[in-house]
């Protein structure tokens, strides 16, 4: 109170109730069961523990920091917990790096509303199934869509739970695996087999990241640089320019159209005689339904990807979390909704 630490030394009395018919304790307006600290201090507290770390608001209140933590992480279970998907119809999920050594944890989202609906340790199917036990039977049927990248165990829940849910992958993802596995192994053995040609080979090797490069994100000199390049590589050139044309897949909305520029698609990627390219269109085809229902559900991951960088701004600012309950609620926290 005014800059300075005040203790309240009060007698707490306890009381017959004549209704119940045994003890209770004296209400204490002001003071929380069980607390040692006053309402108000604790919303304070819980204000501040919401921009700073526990650590600086433990130090500017001269608390210790577990009273801190525990303050905060009994507000958010009363705040957050049960929650409440009753209206949820579309999910979007994913997952992110908790701890070093290939440790992730699962965040399931509600891309309409903007918020967390659940964050879980591991990302296998045992672990992405407590969501939907907590979802329930009913809860899973009213499930329409649910956007994800291609990792199994995503699909697999989905399909064992949510009947009436349809799966679609986002284009980032898929984008992504064609960088991967097509133009990374297109300019690796077209360097290779440039081996005895050092300035040739120099040329190819020095391109990888502009090949890798949306060509929105590219200056008149990478262009040109680009043209060049393919001018001298047709392998580079068709790797790069179907990727680009893959992308257009995402930008149908009729269901008929996006099926027959898939099909067609897939046959310049056969022919194109190039095998990387011709591995990736053949691996891709148990994906199709996924990615053509897109032209229905026009959803994306690009909330899901913006609260992953959310959690590592989160888990800076409190030095990491070693207890991953509080972590979870400060991740759902985060992402609370938006008002219907």
């Amino acid at each position: 109170m005014f800059d300075a630490i005040t203790y309240l030394d009060i007698t707490i009395s306890r009381v017959w109730c004549e209704h119940c018919g045994g003890p209770k304790r004296m209400r204490i307006d002001w003071l929380a069961n069980q607390q040692r600290v006053t309402n108000r201090l604790a919303e304070s507290v819980i204000y501040l523990c919401s921009q700073l770390s526990i650590q600086h608001v433990a130090k500017f209140y001269r608390l210790h920091w577990h009273t801190v933590k525990r303050i905060d992480k009994r507000a958010l279970k009363a705040r957050l917990d049960p929650a409440d998907f009753s209206d949820v119809r579309v999910i979007g999920m994913d997952e992110f790096a908790l701890h070093k050594g290939h440790r992730y944890a699962t965040v399931v989202v509600d891309p309409i509303r903007k918020r967390v609906l659940w964050v879980g340790p591991g990302r296998d199917r045992a672990a992405v199934g407590k969501f939907f036990e907590q979802l329930g039977p009913e809860q899973c049927e009213r499930i329409e869509a649910a956007v994800m990248d291609m990792h199994p165990a995503f699909t697999l829940e989905v399909e064992k739970h949510c009947p009436n849910a349809r799966i679609v992958y986002d284009l980032f993802h898929v984008i992504a695996k064609y960088s991967r596995e097509v133009v990374d192994r297109v300019h690796v053995d077209q360097a290779n087999a440039l081996r005895h040609d050092k300035a040739a080979r120099k040329v190819v090797k020095a391109s990888k990241w502009l090949l890798l490069r949306s060509p929105r994100n590219t200056s008149r000199a990478q262009r040109v640089r680009l043209q060049e390049l393919f001018d001298a590589n047709t392998p580079l050139m068709i790797a790069y320019m179907l990727r680009e044309d893959l992308k257009a897949l995402w930008s149908h909305r009729d269901p008929d159209e996006a099926r027959g520029f898939w099909e067609e698609w897939y046959q310049r990627a056969i022919e194109s005689g190039v095998a990387a390219i011709r591995r990736f269109a053949e691996r891709i085809k148990a994906f199709v339904p996924g990615i053509l229902a897109h032209a229905e559900f026009p959803l994306h991951t690009r909330l899901i990807e913006g609260i992953n960088n959310k959690i590592k701004v989160i888990k800076r600012m409190g030095y990491g979390f070693r207890d991953d309950e509080y972590f979870f609620l400060k991740i759902r926290a985060a992402y609370a909704g938006n008002a219907r």
